[in-house]
């Protein structure tokens, strides 16, 4: 299955053999798109035996894979060095230059090809509804293009898939993506982290380092919550998009950069550059075009496909079957109000799952968010939504402990697993290790100590 621009098209693929694909007319699977080199890779099937090998491309071939089942798990992307085979599994996206493609069965290919016309977005993106549609019809257009882009929209409805997207789909898509939460940073960290440091620089700095914008030259550099950063950084980061060079902490010599930026807030620029918290020269800067994500309560013809999507994610996590939830089930995640979005979907989803086991999922099932959580409205103020005023229910005693219970269990069994490893625990787990820290803690666990060796 291949998706360009156009939409999705479907090959069959031999029994045994090779297959070249490449934007010549003399290779098996002609792609005509300006990424592809004439012979850019091949496929070689045996049996059920999948091998793809790089065929000296301009703009390279890549697996994109998965260290888990979960939507957030962290995805590489692996190199296919020319020459030198990899083996290629089914499902596993693999990038030539800017297109997606991928092998999956008959059976699934003929499904996804009959949904085409209602889900045919690329690189796994799942939709049904026309005002996502017309986001990501936007965002290919601007991808080509060189403009910065500024990605708006409440926390928790994907903006970090879409800028993901963006790069994957313009003329970079071969260079590097580099992803930095400068929410995370203090002022004095976020500095060395974009800009990187000078050995010496500073206490702490033992040797030179390369900061965010050098480590995405080439590439794109993907600034979420930019609105977070101070005044001095705010100038610095002003400085570097308009010389397109940066200066390291303790440096004087710049190093030019060909860096494209794509940004993303949930806050309302334009008014924090009226209360003067956001310089103006630098929004104008960021904005070359602002594309902004509705939320998922304005786009619900996506919940069906979107509940899908993580149901069977979790439950092959968890090794059951896919569940299958019951028409209530649906209603009621239809008529929840949705304030944390994709996210706060996605947890309703795997807690149904968990708490199910692998029978179908009913409304006792369906555990909502309990803590108010607020939604930004365009003005940016926040307004307070609880569970019960947008459709949602809080669990019974009965029902919080049997998901605790069922958490302490999965956690456990994680740790056993890995033979006490906190980090890989957490990785099984899909979720960050200081989230699983705070599980122990809460529960009163001890991770089973390490076994001897042998």
């Amino acid at each position: 299955m291949v998706f360009a621009p156009g939409g999705v098209r479907v090959h069959t693929l031999p029994e045994e053999g090779a297959v070249v694909l490449g934007r010549s007319d003399d290779c098996d699977v002609t792609i005509d798109d300006a990424s592809m080199s004439r012979r850019h890779a091949r496929i070689d099937v045996k049996g059920d035996l999948l091998t793809i090998e790089d065929l000296g491309s301009a703009n390279g071939t890549r697996i994109r894979r998965s260290k888990s089942a979960d939507a957030t798990a962290e995805v590489t992307e692996l190199r296919v060095d020319q020459g030198t085979p990899m083996p290629l599994a089914l499902d596993e996206p693999v990038v030539l230059g800017s297109v997606t493609m991928l092998v999956r069965t008959e059976a699934a290919a003929v499904s996804v090809r009959g949904r085409a016309s209602r889900v045919a977005l690329p690189d796994g993106i799942v939709s049904e509804a026309a005002e996502t549609k017309r986001v990501f019809e936007l965002a290919e257009r601007l991808a080509k293009g060189p403009l910065n882009v500024l990605l708006t929209g409440e926390t928790g409805v994907g903006k970090e898939v879409l800028a993901a997207f963006i790069h994957r789909r313009s003329p970079r898509a071969a260079g590097p993506l580099v992803e930095v939460n400068c929410a995370a940073f203090t002022e004095s960290l976020a500095e060395s982290e974009l800009f990187g440091h000078q050995k010496g620089a500073f206490t702490g700095a033992i040797g030179n380092k390369e900061g965010f914008f050098e480590a995405a030259d080439g590439g794109t550099l993907f600034l979420d919550e930019v609105g977070e950063l101070t005044a001095s950084i705010q100038a610095k980061l002003l400085r570097v998009l308009e010389t397109k060079k940066v200066v390291r902490v303790g440096a004087t010599v710049p190093i030019p950069i060909d860096v494209r930026v794509v940004a993303a807030t949930h806050r309302d620029l334009p008014m924090d550059v009226k209360r003067g918290t956001f310089r103006q020269d630098l929004y104008f800067r960021l904005n070359g075009m602002t594309i902004t994500v509705p939320p998922l309560r304005e786009r619900r013809a996506d919940l069906p496909e979107l509940v899908r999507h993580f149901a069977a994610r979790t439950a092959k996590l968890m090794g059951v079957d896919e569940p299958v939830f019951s028409a209530e089930a649906m209603e009621r995640i239809a008529s929840h109000g949705w304030p944390g979005n994709v996210r706060e979907l996605r947890n309703v989803v795997d807690r149904a799952v968990a708490l199910a086991g692998g029978s179908p999922i009913g409304t006792e099932h369906l555990v909502f968010d309990v803590a108010p959580l607020s939604v930004r409205g365009p003005s940016g103020a926040s307004s307070p939504s609880s569970p019960a005023a947008s459709g949602g229910r809080a669990p019974d005693g009965a029902l919080r402990d049997e998901l605790a219970a069922e958490e302490k269990r999965r956690i456990l069994a994680a740790l056993e697993s890995c033979d006490g490893n906190q980090t890989r625990a957490a990785e099984l787990l899909s979720m960050p290790r200081r989230t699983l820290v705070a599980r122990l803690q809460e529960y009163g666990l001890t991770k089973p100590r390490r076994k001897p060796e042998v």
